[in-house]
């Protein structure tokens, strides 16, 4: 790492097997045009030769490149939590974001999120919610069973909430550590775990003015999901898990 400076937004892009579905060309393209992003790739014990693209990117551009490899496979939730704690150790940037691998949300529009936390807010997200003049391509299974959790998801947290899942947060240097100091609950639904924290730490109101949810430009689905269909049966669990924890910090907080 040296005494290289990175930018003001990190962007964190945990890998599982993405040597085919990484888009070199799209991630090229958005270093050379954004000088002021960093991209770090955290590859979660990958099986095939996802650090090759990794090293290629980091060879190419150093300055704004970051990468990690997990020792083993620790799951999506935890891979962010690591990088998180990477950068909050050694005091790269001043805001945080993560992305999922296959861009579904493009690198230029969660960038485009970034002034909503220089203008005073500390948790935003992209929301799969169609508008005119949007583009969100989305397999009619999984718009249903996410509508479903959404609905659940709402009513755990009670907060009026579209779309907890989208795979495009941002958030600053405090929510960080807030967010991502403990262990998560959950390996795929630890976005729930971070509206909760927050929810707890500031209180309903408070949090609500540090949260802004943003409509999605663009979103499309490039291929199959990471989430194997039996853990739809596994959810519902986690979810029980994850409404103990916030009612218990709730009451802690109380």
């Amino acid at each position: 790492m040296g005494n290289k400076k990175f930018g003001d937004l990190v962007i964190i892009v945990p890998c599982y097997n993405e040597y085919n579905r990484l888009p070199l060309s799209e991630i090229t393209d958005f270093l050379e045009k954004e000088p002021n992003a960093t991209l770090f790739f955290i590859d979660d014990a990958s099986s095939d030769n996802t650090i090759d693209r990794l090293l290629t990117l980091e060879k190419a551009f150093p300055a704004k490149v970051l990468k990690l490899s997990n020792s083993r496979n620790l799951g999506k939730a935890e891979s962010i939590r690591t990088a998180v704690l990477y950068c909050l150790k050694h005091n790269i940037g001043g805001n945080f974001a993560y992305l999922d691998a296959d861009l579904a949300t493009s690198l230029e529009e969660c960038y485009s999120y970034l002034p909503y936390l220089q203008n005073g807010k500390g948790f935003v997200f992209a929301s799969r919610i169609l508008k005119i003049g949007s583009i969100v391509e989305r397999k009619f299974s999984r718009f249903i069973s996410g509508r479903i959790i959404a609905s659940f998801i709402s009513n755990i947290l009670d907060i009026k909430v579209y779309d907890t899942q989208c795979g495009c947060k941002l958030f600053t240097k405090e929510i960080a550590i807030l967010a991502f100091q403990k262990p998560i609950i959950s390996k795929w639904l630890f976005d729930v775990e971070i509206f909760s924290r927050i929810l707890v730490h500031y209180g309903k109101p408070t949090a609500l003015e540090l949260m802004d949810e943003i409509p999605v430009k663009q979103w499309i689905d490039k291929g199959d999901s990471k989430v194997k269909l039996s853990y739809f049966f596994r959810l519902w669990v986690d979810l029980y898990r994850i409404w103990r924890s916030h009612q218990q910090n709730i009451k802690a907080h109380g």
